[in-house]
């Protein structure tokens, strides 16, 4: 299960659609019709299909994820630099900086650690790798290392 949630939250679903469907007062108030979800899940493959020959390598699926987590870590970067920027003139300075302990962001990483496997509260890398993995080879289903559209869609409905 915890292999395609990784796997649609790193292929599959858009971003703002993942943050619309797990924040509960968006959750009530929007929806996203089947087609939509299909077209995302087409975008997405687009995006991470990089040579376009119709297929994800492991390699692109890799660049894909590094790109994502960097661009994801810059957002937070500024944020909190904004948040803690109050005068808002481009600096930090040693008040602002004190203030970081007062409002604290808070973050549930739970569904991510259900990947942490000797449940130390801590995901390893080899233990990323290996979620990250173990659902790549979920998904290849006739096991010749890269994964295809075909492929992608059959599991996603499996999963429905």
């Amino acid at each position: 299960m915890i292999r395609s949630t990784l796997f649609a939250v790193a292929l599959v679903a858009s971003g703002p659609v993942l943050a619309q469907a797990k924040a509960p007062a968006a959750a009530a108030s929007t929806s996203m019709p089947r087609a939509k979800v299909v077209a995302n899940a087409e975008a997405e493959f687009a995006r991470v299909d990089t040579n376009k020959d119709g297929q994800m390598s492991r390699a692109e699926i890799e660049t894909f994820q590094t790109a994502a987590a960097t661009a994801a870590r810059t957002r937070r970067n500024k944020a909190v630099f904004t948040a803690l920027d109050s005068d808002k003139n481009g600096q930090i300075s040693a008040a602002e900086f004190a203030k970081i302990n007062a409002a604290p962001i808070k973050v549930d990483a739970s569904e991510v650690l259900k990947v942490d496997t000797n449940k130390d509260g801590q995901i390893s890398l080899a233990e990323h790798r290996a979620a990250t993995l173990d659902t790549f080879t979920l998904f290849d289903a006739n096991k010749d290392g890269t994964l295809t559209r075909a492929e992608v869609e059959a599991q996603a409905a499996k999963s429905r």
